[in-house]
Order: C-alpha cells, then structure tokens, then sequence
C-alpha cells in the first residue's frame, strides 16, 4: 500500500491545506468591500494588514504541523529511502524556501498579505528575482518544499498531497489574479477605491507557505 487513505489525518491535512486560501480570499473580499477587518483594528489598514498576515501565517504553521503528522502515520516506500532521493529532497525544500522567502523580501509584509486589498498598493510591478523568472514564486516555492519533505521522508503519500497544494494554488490564482488587476485597475482609472494611478504589480502568493 503506497497510500492509506483510511488514516484520518490524511483527511485533516487536506482540508487544512483547502481551508487556508479559501479563508484568505473570502476574508480579503469581504475586507475590499466593506473595511471589515479595518474597522476591527480601529480604522487604520495597517493594522488590518497585519493582522490578517499573522492569522495566515499562523494557519500555514498549523497546515504545516498537520501535513507531518499525517506523513508520520503513512507507509514509506523503500525505492525512495536513498541518499540520492534526500539530496533532490533538500534542495527541492532549500529551493523552495528561497523562492518563499525572496519573494517576501521582494514585496513586504503588506505586499504579500493581501495589502492590496486594504488599499495598500505597490508603487510599481516588482521586476526582480524571482518575479523575473516565475510568475508565481510563492506558491511554486510552497510546493516543491512539500514535494522535498514526502521524498525526504519516502512518503508517497506527501507526493498525492504535494498534487494537491498545487491544484488547490491553481484553483486560487483563478480569483487571485482577474480580483487583484481589478484593484489596480480602478486605482488607474481614477476609483474611489483608491487614490494611485500607478500601474500595477504583477505578483501572487499571498500566504506562505509559510
């Protein structure tokens, strides 16, 4: 058996991994339209910010915390537990966090939690690495280190699972990406929505995987 599927955290991992950008673009929606968040922090959109990029940071920790201890109750694959196999596996992980973390780096913290939503716009497209190799760095970095951690462990489960962060990213870049060129859009079209008109920054990942 390469995957069994009658363990329940399996189950608890994937809903976690569902839930996270589900939560985050329903919130952030909700906080474009009606400052809901905002007004929670007593107006100020920093504070809103903030707030929701400490909530999803704390939920990938718990996606993250979920997605081990599921691996933990699956079989391992003999084919898989080789040094070659944890070498690929490392630099997929080490891979994968650079791309997180430069990402991060390269926006700020209002840049990748969702600022934009708040009203809180890019001056101008981010052009550097790695926005200059990958349109989505954040999320192609959160899925090879899902992949390097299941081929670490010799897990084929974590590679399912690691299929379906992927598709889960895809299905959230579909509302992501048509939301995010309507903000800035607006903000160029003179909006009330906002007072820029600079053109937009071309970036997505909005939650780490943090």
């Amino acid at each position: 058996m390469l995957v069994d599927f009658d363990q329940p955290s399996l189950w608890v991992s994937l809903a976690s991994i569902t839930f996270n950008p589900a939560f985050w673009n329903i919130a952030a929606r909700r906080e474009f339209h009606t400052h809901w968040i905002t007004q929670l922090c007593g107006g100020d959109k920093y504070r809103g910010c903030y707030l929701i990029a400490v909530t999803i940071f704390s939920l990938g920790l718990v996606r993250d915390m979920l997605f081990n201890h599921a691996l933990a109750q699956q079989p391992t694959l003999a084919l898989l537990d080789n040094a070659l196999v944890q070498l690929v596996a490392a630099l997929l992980v080490g891979g994968g966090m650079t791309l997180v973390l430069s990402s991060t780096y390269m926006l700020g913290i209002t840049g990748t939690f969702l600022g934009d939503y708040f009203g809180i716009l890019m001056d101008a497209r981010v052009t550097g690495f790695p926005f200059n190799v990958l349109d989505n760095p954040m999320y192609v970095g959160s899925t090879m280190s899902f992949v390097g951690v299941s081929l670490w462990h010799a897990k084929p489960a974590g590679l399912l699972v690691a299929a379906y962060v992927w598709l889960v990213y895809h299905v959230a870049l579909q509302f992501e990406g048509p939301f995010t060129a309507m903000i800035y859009a607006q903000r160029a079209s003179g909006s009330p929505q906002s007072s820029s008109s600079k053109p937009p920054q071309k970036k997505t990942g909005k939650k780490k995987k943090l």
